[in-house]
């Protein structure tokens, strides 16, 4: 059994989840501001803190920090229904334990509850991390209330506190830069951020892009250049497609890594390397270190840590927040007067499996709001066009019962959202109650 304070301004949601938790036998006190929250905290402290973004009066992230400053053994897991990237990087930086969005699984909470509950008997499972505060219309926001995508938002928190290097992998299209450019937020803002995509730069000029030139070093170099290491600074240095570096070059890079430090290409003197480096592929390097095409000591180097991005098509429940935060960004660069996106439109996209990621969800967006006949997107503005194949149309199947149809219409429901069951009922329309029933019924389960 554990004591839970509850501090969250939505009162039917308190009182649901107070009656919930005592079910399973745990002591519940709830209060619906920061003055009473803190007050009852300091009467007994709970064992754990579920504390709302906001409130009425004080914002949930100042009330994490007189929290952690007066009782930083009580474990705070955030609980919020915004998408706000920076507000969870902050949290996580703050000493949050961890982070729900609302509306979240019961067995979520839950499994939060144990995690605390190991927590004090002394198996440590969270670390704070970091972030800045968020502006939703920012158009390098990460979209995502995906767990998949949540963690990789807390990791990144975490990471901001050190300056070790990273490895961003996933296919493209699924943001790679943005998360780098995230981490180099958290990090160190007002820092340079430097960009080289190693496929894009001839290989004999790439080591000239990275380390810089002396005047003379070779013919055409007129004069002294700082090369992208050295101009960072204390910030990031981002190589994408770093699978394509020719194997002399990385050599030269795992020297760099290893001694933090480098020379000017026909230079003496040795300069520091301040910045953090962070590489991104959409190759699987592995096999190419197993291929002999890319250096394994390189690889250990850059992937201290590894962030690998879910494809679009295995977090389809963000299809829809991502949908209506792209539209909003796309109809201001265009300046066209889009006020929405229609459900029909937002039911078309989830069905779709994208190939191409986000990427291509933000071309299919860009080309609906530029020729959208209307003020809002309709699923007849989408056009699905990668390679110039359209999205594929389903042959006529064998008529099957009502009840099979229905079981098997739930089926691509859940598998779609990830068996996320709050997700499932809400592209179904139907309660999440409702829904658990018939997964009950029709014996559907995740691993059958």
């Amino acid at each position: 059994m554990s004591r839970i304070l509850i501090i969250d301004d939505d009162t039917a949601l308190c009182r649901s989840l107070e009656i919930q938790l005592r079910e399973q036998g745990h002591e519940v006190t709830w209060a619906s501001d920061a003055a009473a929250g803190l007050a009852r905290l300091a009467q007994r402290k709970p064992d754990l803190l579920l504390l709302d973004l906001k409130l009425p009066d004080e914002n949930g992230l100042e009330v994490l920090r007189l929290v952690q400053a007066e009782h930083g053994d009580v474990p705070v897991v955030m609980i919020t229904g915004h998408q706000d990237m920076k507000a969870t990087i902050e949290a996580m930086r703050g000493g949050a334990f961890d982070y729900l969005r609302k509306p979240f699984e019961l067995d979520d909470l839950f499994l939060m509850i144990e995690k605390a509950q190991r927590l004090k008997a002394g198996q440590k499972q969270g670390q704070p991390g970091l972030g800045t505060e968020a502006v939703s219309e920012e158009p390098d926001e990460i979209v995502g209330a995906d767990k998949k995508i949540v963690e990789i938002l807390k990791q990144l928190g975490l990471l901001s506190k050190s300056r070790i290097s990273v490895l961003i992998e996933g296919d493209s299209g699924t943001g790679k830069e943005l998360v780098a450019r995230a981490l180099h937020e958290a990090t160190g803002p007002g820092q340079p951020f430097v960009a080289i995509n190693c496929s894009a730069v001839v290989s004999t000029l790439l080591e000239s892009e990275l380390f810089g030139h002396e005047k003379g070093a070779f013919t055409g170099a007129s004069e002294r250049k700082l090369g992208k290491l050295e101009f960072a600074g204390e910030g990031t240095v981002f190589l994408d497609e770093i699978g394509d570096m020719s194997l002399a070059l990385q050599a030269k890079l795992l020297r760099v890594l290893e001694q933090r430090e480098f020379e000017r290409v026909g230079g003496l003197r040795s300069i520091p390397l301040k910045a953090r480096v962070v590489a991104a592929t959409n190759r699987n390097l592995e096999a190419l270190v197993g291929e002999g095409k890319f250096r394994q000591d390189l690889y250990y180097r850059l992937a201290v840590l590894r962030i690998v991005l879910p494809p679009l098509r295995e977090r389809r429940g963000d299809i829809p927040l991502l949908a209506r935060h792209l539209v909003g960004q796309i109809r201001l660069k265009l300046h066209r007067q889009i006020s929405g996106i229609e459900e029909n439109a937002i039911r078309r996209l989830e069905g779709y499996d994208w190939p191409g990621n986000v990427r291509e969800l933000q071309n299919v967006l860009t080309r609906a709001v530029a020729l959208a006949r209307g003020p809002v997107i309709t699923s007849d503005d989408l056009e699905f066009t990668l390679g110039g194949a359209k999205e594929s149309v389903a042959q006529p199947a064998e008529i099957v019962s009502l009840r099979e149809a229905e079981k098997e219409h739930i089926r691509k429901a859940l598998a779609a959202t990830g068996w996320n069951i709050t997700q499932a009922a809400k592209l179904l329309q139907i309660s999440p109650t409702t829904l658990r029933k018939k997964m009950n019924d029709f014996r559907l389960r995740e691993d059958g």
